[in-house]
């Protein structure tokens, strides 16, 4: 129980870093916001004595004075401003330092939880918009905010007529502001979701943009993004109306309220209750007071925003505090065991692997082979840790793969996936896995292994070949075989690899084969998803995955036989009759 409390206070403790190097800046930052909204009452108290000191005395000397004691508080509101800016710019930097790359962990991993890569980059997205939003006129009115009572007060000194006035017109654009807030909380949350949305859709037309051209349905997949977009500007176009209908409401309802103070204040002038420079005076201060509410009624859409981004970077971080720091431990030299494992896929939660046991030696190669869709991928997703276990588990050496840290469990594993993409980046910081400082002993030794170093020495500039993105300039031999350089690299103890020769010619499924045999010579564990049966030579042992089920396992030449002999029954059913009737005969 203590253990659980403990994760708790750590869930919390991780949600409050986002704002617990912000608390001090923030109060100093309300404080100066206080001295900027003090200064901000310049230009009323100098209309006052100008109107009613300079003028009727025509002492030019007094106007000077006050002309230039104004322009020097003006100069420090000014100079209050810009460091006020300043500071919020900086403090939005800080905090993209310090969250970006936790943002990009969480966006690395969430795919392998069933999320698309839309939603995925909406968290580097939400890193963004909380920096723009801490330099923007609307956290700017959220600080002026709180001392408009200082502008009502001043105008309430002047006359109380003309501080009720003011105080209505407050809390009428206040009542606005509450509005905006109700009306667009639903849809600010439905446009998020429809902009996830489309960018999916845009995203998976990018990725298959050769099939789509070559097979003609480019127009179909256009529409289909039309319509995910015409839902979001749908949305966006309802969430915008009522913040811009109530914005430009909140703008009259100000320009009217300054218009009354002026008419209100001649009227008292009239009467004798008020002197001309108070009329100024109360209008400057009344549109100061009322303008903070304003600005943040059409600042609305841009304030909800951030704060639904601010929102998902604190469960970013709950989620990265539910991760402990396992103990190193020594990389593993013996043992494959796999325990019963039940695997789903991820957002949909279907079985895909169920009740799964076997366990390999140091020096033997496994091949899986089995039907399409039995669940040979989804178990190397399981083996590499991509995709977790829901019941079971996989030891290495006697270690639960949750109990290696992710550098640590890199190093043992190198895995080569169904589709290879590379990453933008040279040859030789693909194939180490972007290692800083990388050995070129060990990028070169790796290349050698997978029979791919003479074709990248034949490339422009060799290891230092900038590949683009995903490598598309590559043919898919060429992608599949760095690929596997890239899982070889660091001599990992386990290497899985999932239909590794389904893009090779006869020298690449050669240099593959010597590749596997190269890792059990040095004691390592090869584990080899295969459709083509070239593959299977350089394994030992074979497994047969149908219907997420493990339905034989043992020397490859049995396992094999065995199957040869199946297919043969399922080919001829007569034979089947025939041998059943001569069994039935004999041992009767």
């Amino acid at each position: 129980m203590r253990s659980k409390d403990q994760k708790q206070l750590a869930k919390k403790r991780s949600a409050e870093r986002l704002t617990r190097h912000f608390g001090m800046p923030f109060v100093f930052l309300f404080g100066m916001s206080g001295i900027i909204n003090v200064l901000a009452l310049t230009g009323s108290f100098y209309m006052l004595q100008v109107y009613d000191r300079a003028l009727p005395s025509g002492s030019l000397p007094t106007l000077i004075g006050l002309s230039t004691l104004a322009i020097g508080l003006y100069l420090f509101q000014g100079m209050f401003d810009v460091l006020r800016l300043q500071i919020l710019v900086r403090m939005g930097a800080q905090l993209d330092r310090r969250i970006a790359p936790l943002a990009q962990r969480v966006s690395i991993d969430m795919p392998r939880y069933g999320f698309s890569a839309a939603e995925s980059l909406e968290r580097s997205r939400d890193v963004d918009t909380v920096r723009g939003f801490l330099g923007s006129p609307g956290l700017i009115a959220l600080f002026d905010l709180p001392w408009t009572p200082v502008f009502l007060i001043f105008v309430y000194m002047l006359h109380p007529w003309l501080g009720a006035l003011t105080i209505g017109g407050a809390v009428l654009l206040t009542l606005i502001t509450i509005l905006t807030e109700l009306l667009t909380r639903r849809w600010t949350g439905a446009t998020q979701q429809a902009v996830v949305a489309r960018n999916a859709i845009a995203d998976s037309n990018a990725r298959n943009a050769d099939v789509l051209k070559a097979m003609g349905f480019a127009g179909r997949a256009v529409e289909r993004y039309r319509l995910a977009n015409d839902e979001h500007l749908e949305l966006q176009t309802k969430t915008t109306d009522v913040a811009g209908t109530f914005g430009a409401i909140s703008r009259v309802l100000r320009m009217i309220l300054q218009s009354a103070v002026l008419g209100l204040g001649a009227y008292l002038v009239i009467g004798g209750e008020l002197s001309a420079g108070a009329i100024i005076a109360a209008s400057i201060t009344s549109a100061r007071a009322l303008a903070p509410i304003d600005q943040t009624v059409g600042n609305w859409k841009s304030i909800a925003v951030a704060r639904t981004a601010f929102k998902r970077l604190k469960e970013t971080l709950v989620a990265l505090a539910g991760a402990e720091s396992p103990m190193p431990l020594p990389p593993p030299q013996d043992s494959l065991r796999v325990n019963s494992i039940t695997v789903a896929a991820p957002g949909s939660g279907r079985i895909l692997l169920s009740d799964v046991g076997f366990e390999l030696k140091a020096g033997q190669a496994l091949g899986v082979i089995g039907p399409s869709g039995g669940g040979k991928t989804t178990l190397s997703r399981a083996l590499t840790g991509i995709w977790p276990v829901l019941r079971g588990g996989i030891r290495l050496d006697g270690a639960d793969l949750p109990q290696w840290d992710e550098e640590s469990l890199g190093r043992i594993i190198g895995y080569l996936p169904q589709e290879v993409c590379l990453m933008d980046a040279t040859v030789e910081e693909n194939i180490s896995r972007l290692a800083e400082n990388a050995d070129p002993a060990l990028v070169v030794a790796a290349a050698r292994a997978a029979g791919v170093h003479e074709m990248i020495l034949r490339m422009p500039d060799g290891y230092r070949t900038e590949l683009g993105p995903f490598g598309t300039a590559l043919s898919g031999g060429q992608r599949q075989r760095i690929g596997l350089a890239r899982a070889l690299y660091g001599n990992p103890f386990l290497l899985v690899l999932d239909e590794p020769n389904s893009n090779l010619d006869g020298e690449g499924e050669a240099a593959l084969a010597a590749a596997i045999q190269g890792v059990r010579a040095r004691g390592g564990i090869a584990v080899v998803i295969a459709h083509r049966p070239s593959v299977l030579a350089a394994v030992d042992t074979v497994a047969v995955i149908q219907d997420g089920k493990l339905t034989a396992f043992g020397p490859k030449e049995a396992i094999l036989g065995k199957v040869a002999r199946e297919a043969a029954q399922v080919a001829d059913p007569a034979r089947v009759a025939r041998e059943r009737s001569v069994a039935e005969r004999v041992t009767a």
